[in-house]
């Protein structure tokens, strides 16, 4: 690791490389639309995620890598877009997304060589299979850890809190639960759909060590992930975060949960990327 300066200074340019590929996939989907709002608002944990606190190298099978679960695996379009940067997926491959013979699919499909380590889709059950891979590894007594990025509105699910109460049991301390707070969810705003109220308190009460932040805030990020927490419980982070966060027409508006890209609205971006006039 770097100084802190040049760490967050790499997030931030991998936070933009991420929303640039993101971009590439949604337009080239065309008519096949892309789920961009909630692909948006998980950027920069992404970004955090790949560019510093994840340990990998350039071999996406290595042994010794940490683990990285996308349960609410609508959100690929980030997923992907990581993979892409650290070399695992080709740049002319992302323009495949969602079409006849892709490994990029609507989802993400297991596909080792393409660093994708687990099947996801289902909402609700990515922690669960976070929690045997944490087991697994803690059996073997490896050090690595499991990275699981949940949807507050997957957190409707039961499956969620019996996941939730097994891991505290297991004292998981190689096992993260990212909760990507941007308030809504398919069909509405959470509140009304079914209100969580506070997921910090929820999850606390579970056992779990439990922190609220900024989930676009790159320092407040990495401030969390480079502290050196030794606790012996399975760690969350409840992450605040806009649901299609970057584009003034995107933005806390949940038309954009899955939507068609248009020419228009994909020139919009570049010019607020500042990456045509």
């Amino acid at each position: 690791m770097g100084s802190k300066e040049n760490e967050i200074d790499n997030i931030k340019k991998f936070s933009l490389e991420l929303r640039k590929n993101i971009l590439e996939m949604a337009f080239s989907a065309g008519a096949s639309s892309a789920h961009l709002g909630g692909a948006l608002s998980i950027v920069e944990i992404v970004a955090v995620l790949f560019s510093f606190k994840m340990k990998l190298n350039e071999n996406p099978e290595w042994n010794e890598r940490d683990r990285f679960i996308l349960s609410k695996g609508h959100a690929c379009l980030a997923y992907y877009a990581a993979l892409c940067e650290k070399g695992y997926i080709n740049k002319e491959d992302l323009k495949t997304f969602e079409k006849d013979d892709s490994n990029l699919l609507g989802h993400p499909v297991i596909n080792k060589k393409l660093g994708i380590d687990f099947s996801n889709g289902s909402l609700g059950m990515g922690l669960s299979l976070g929690i045997g891979v944490a087991i697994s590894l803690m059996k073997k007594k490896k050090n690595n850890n499991v990275f699981v990025v949940l949807g507050d509105g997957e957190c409707n699910e039961g499956s969620v809190w019996e996941a939730a109460m097994a891991a505290s049991h297991f004292r998981l301390k190689n096992l993260y639960a990212i909760i990507d707070n941007n308030s809504f969810q398919q069909t509405g705003s959470n509140e009304n759909i079914m209100n969580t109220g506070s997921l910090k308190k929820k999850w606390e009460s579970f056992g779990w060590d439990t922190v609220e932040l900024d989930g676009h805030d790159v320092d407040q990020l990495h401030s969390f992930f480079q502290s050196n927490n030794t606790s012996d419980k399975p760690k969350a982070i409840v992450a605040k975060t806009v649901k299609g966060k970057g584009f003034s027409f995107s933005e806390n508006n949940n038309d954009w949960h899955h939507s068609v890209l248009t020419k228009s609205l994909y020139e919009t971006a570049l010019k607020e990327l500042k990456l045509i006039k």
